[in-house]
């Protein structure tokens, strides 16, 4: 499926889009979908989900506007629909202080199902930055991402890239200062 005619970003608003996205297996499905369109068979499968589960979850996210039907074919007297996300990207609002961060939820609940055996890359570092630092680092991070998101290719297997940039709480840096 070409997908110069997508939307780069699809942001969402409401609760019933944040409800369809805060929900880890509708956001492993996403997945699925990111590179190519797949049918509720195909996404069952690759996602481990019986068609039923796959179905339902699917509707959701079709319901709130993240996937929609990209192509039709009939097989054996039914209609097969090829499923693909409504944008490149999907950005969702601030939570807010103190408020959950889905992504990084998500990330991590990946993380910790993939492979143990794999090769992975996982590291955090304490960082004391200017403003200007700070905005540039994140620019840096963003460009990089964009450049490799560029070069992927939907016949290789999934990699995930999370990145956060931010200033932790004040108590936060006050405990971290004390050890």
């Amino acid at each position: 499926m070409p997908t110069d005619d997508l939307p780069e970003t699809f942001h969402v608003t409401t609760d019933e889009q944040l409800r369809a996205v805060s929900n880890l297996t509708r956001h492993r499905i996403m997945a699925v979908l990111r590179f190519e369109p797949a049918t509720i068979t195909q996404i069952a499968e690759r996602v481990g989900l019986a068609k039923g589960s796959s179905s339902y979850h699917v509707r959701l996210l079709e319901r709130a506007g993240l996937v929609k039907v990209v192509r039709t074919r009939k097989v054996r007297g039914v209609t097969e629909r090829y499923y693909a996300m409504a944008a490149r990207s999907i950005e969702l609002p601030d939570p807010g202080e103190g408020g959950p961060d889905v992504l990084m939820r998500h990330a991590v609940a990946d993380l910790e199902a993939a492979p143990a055996d794999a090769e992975r890359h996982v590291r955090m570092a304490h960082l004391r930055l200017t403003d200007e630092q700070f905005a540039e680092l994140g620019a840096r991070l963003q460009a990089l991402a964009d450049e490799y998101r560029e070069l992927s290719d939907p016949s290789l297997p999934d990699t995930s890239l999370v990145f956060a940039l931010f200033h932790p709480t004040q108590g936060q840096q006050a405990e971290g200062d004390a050890k």
